[in-house]
C-alpha cells in the first residue's frame, strides 16, 4: 500500500538536531518505498532562530530534496516575544496553551495551511516535545482530514532521582500531554520513557517501543592519525571527546569542570568539543579557567565527523536532556567506550560497567572520576567499546526501526478505514 504521509517537525536539515535527522532519515526511507512524503517545517536553522532575529534562518517556501517535499514556513519574531508569550499561555485553554508556550516557534502560514481540507494525507505524524506549535498543526490537519495522528514527543525526563526535576515537568506539562493523549500511537524511545507514561494512564496500545539505530557508514572509516595531527595530540595521548549542542543541558559545562578537576589532580588526557553552541555555553566559556586545554571544532562535516570519532579514545555526554542519545550509538560504532549522566533515556540506554559508565546527575565529582578511571585503563576503555560495538550490529539497526515506523502507518490506516467502513453512517 501506497501511503501519502505528512511530516510535522520544528526544524529541518540541514538544521542539526536529535529529532531532525531522524525525520530526515524516515522521511528519505518513505520515498525510497515509493509514499509520498510532506514535511510541514519552519525555516529555522538555528534554535535561537524560533524567537530572536539574530538566530539564522533559511530561506521560506517549498522545495523538492530527494523525493521529498519540503514546506519551510517563515516564523513570526518581534522583541521581546518569550516575555508576551509567558502571560498568553496561562490562560486556561490547553490548544491555546501550546500554541502560545514561551519556546514555540511561531509560523502562522504553517496552521493556515493546516486547516485546509483539501490535501491529499493518509497519515500524520508529528514530533518534537516541547515545541508544541509544529505539533498543533499536524493534530489540527489530522482532524480536518479525518485520517490518523501519530506522535513521536522525544521525552526529556531528567534525573530519575529528583521527583521534582524541572525538565521532566516541561515536557510532561498539562499542555504537551494533551497533545500526546490525542494521538493513535506514540512512539517512544526507550522503557523509561514508556512507563512514564504509562503510569500516567495512557493506554499501553497506542504505545510503540521505537528506539534509534545507527549507520556505521556514516560516522566510521575515519582517519585518526590525520585529526590528531590537526589537533597536535600524540598517538598515545587519551582524547575524550563530546559532540552535542554544547550547553548547560547537554553536559557540556560539567563536562569541563570535571575535566578541570581532574587536571587539577595531575591527571593528561586531551578534551575536544564538537557542535553548535549555544549561549549560556558561550557565557560560561569566557570565564573558564582552563580554556588552552580545550579544543573546539564547531559544528561537523561529514568527513570530519568520521575523523573525530576515530580519533577518540572515550566519548563523554553527561547530558540532562536526552530521550535517547544518537551520537552514543555512533561512538559505539567506533569502538568507544561512553560516559554519561543516569538521566533520561540514556540511563536505560547505556548498561553501567558493560558498555559504558554512569554517573548521578550533576555529579561533577563523579564525573572526574570516571574520566580518570577511562584515562587510566586502556584496558577497561576497550572492553567496555567492544561491547558496545556488538550491541549496534543486533539493537540499534536503522532498517528495523524505521520499517517498523512504516508497518505502523500502515496498521493505524488499516484500522481507520476499517472502523470508518463499519459505522452506522457508511452503511446508510
Amino acid at each position: 500500500m501506497t501511503m501519502r504521509v505528512a511530516h510535522f517537525v520544528q526544524r529541518y536539515p540541514p538544521a542539526l538536531g536529535g529529532s531532525e535527522a531522524f525525520f530526515a532519515r524516515l522521511s528519505r526511507y518513505l520515498s525510497a518505498a515509493e509514499d509520498r512524503v510532506t514535511v510541514f517545517t519552519t525555516n529555522a536553522l538555528d534554535l535561537q532562530a524560533f524567537w530572536t532575529p539574530r538566530g539564522r534562518s533559511l530561506p521560506a517556501g517549498d522545495s523538492v530534496e530527494g523525493d521529498v517535499e519540503v514546506r519551510r514556513y517563515p516564523l513570526v519574531r518581534w522583541p521581546g516575544r518569550r516575555y508576551c508569550l509567558k502571560p498568553l499561555s496561562l490562560f486556561p485553554r490547553r490548544l491555546w496553551q501550546c500554541l502560545t508556550l514561551p519556546c514555540n516557534p511561531i509560523a502562522p502560514r504553517m496552521w493556515a495551511d493546516a486547516g485546509r481540507p483539501d490535501q491529499p494525507v493518509d497519515v500524520v505524524h508529528a514530533t518534537a516535545f516541547p515545541y508544541a506549535f509544529p505539533i498543533a498543526c499536524g493534530l489540527r490537519l489530522a482532524r480536518r482530514l479525518r485520517v490518523p495522528f501519530l506522535m513521536t514527543p522525544f521525552l526529556h525526563l531528567g534525573d530519575p532521582a529528583d521527583p521534582h526535576d524541572r525538565m521532566r515537568q516541561t515536557y510532561l506539562a498539562p499542555p504537551l500531554l494533551l497533545l500526546l493523549r490525542s494521538a493513535d500511537r506514540i512512539f517512544v524511545q526507550t522503557e523509561v520513557e514508556r512507563t512514564s507514561l504509562l503510569e500516567r494512564s495512557f493506554p499501553d496500545a497506542k504505545l510503540v517501543l521505537l528506539g534509534m539505530g545507527v549507520e556505521p557508514a556514516e560516522c566510521t572509516g575515519g582517519h585518526r592519525e590525520r585529526a590528531r595531527g590537526e589537533w597536535g595530540v600524540g598517538e598515545r595521548d587519551v582524547v575524550i571527546g563530546h559532540l552535542a549542542n554544547s550547553s548547560v543541558e547537554k553536559g557540556t559545562v560539567d563536562l569541563l569542570l570535571a575535566a578541570e578537576h581532574a587536571w587539577q589532580r595531575g591527571e593528561q588526557f586531551h578534551l575536544v568539543l564538537a557542535g553548535p553552541e549555544m549561549p549560556n555555553f558561550q557565557h560560561f566559556w569566557r570565564q573558564y579557567g582552563s580554556a588552552a586545554r580545550v579544543r573546539r571544532l564547531g559544528v561537523l562535516n561529514d568527513e570530519h565527523k568520521k575523523d573525530f570519532f576515530a580519533a577518540l579514545d572515550v566519548f563523554a555526554l553527561p547530558s540532562r536532556s536526552d530521550s535517547f542519545g544518537l551520537v552514543l550509538l555512533e561512538a559505539w560504532a567506533n569502538g568507544i567506550p561512553n560516559i554519561a549522566y543516569r538521566a533520561g533515556g540514556v540511563a536505560e540506554v547505556i548498561r553501567h560497567e558493560q558498555d559504558g559508565l554512569q554517573v548521578c546527575c550533576g555529579d561533577v565529582a563523579g564525573l572526574a572520576d570516571a574520566l580518570t578511571r577511562l584515562v587510566n585503563d586502556r584496558e577497561l576503555r576497550r572492553k567496555l567499546g567492544r561491547q558496545g560495538h556488538e550491541r549496534t550490529t543486533r539493537e540499534f539497526r536503522w532498517r528495523d526501526k524505521l520499517e517498523l515506523v512504516r508497518d505502523t502507518y500502515r496498521d493505524v490506516i488499516r484500522d481507520q478505514r476499517t472502523a470508518v467502513s463499519a459505522s452506522p453512517a457508511a452503511v446508510r
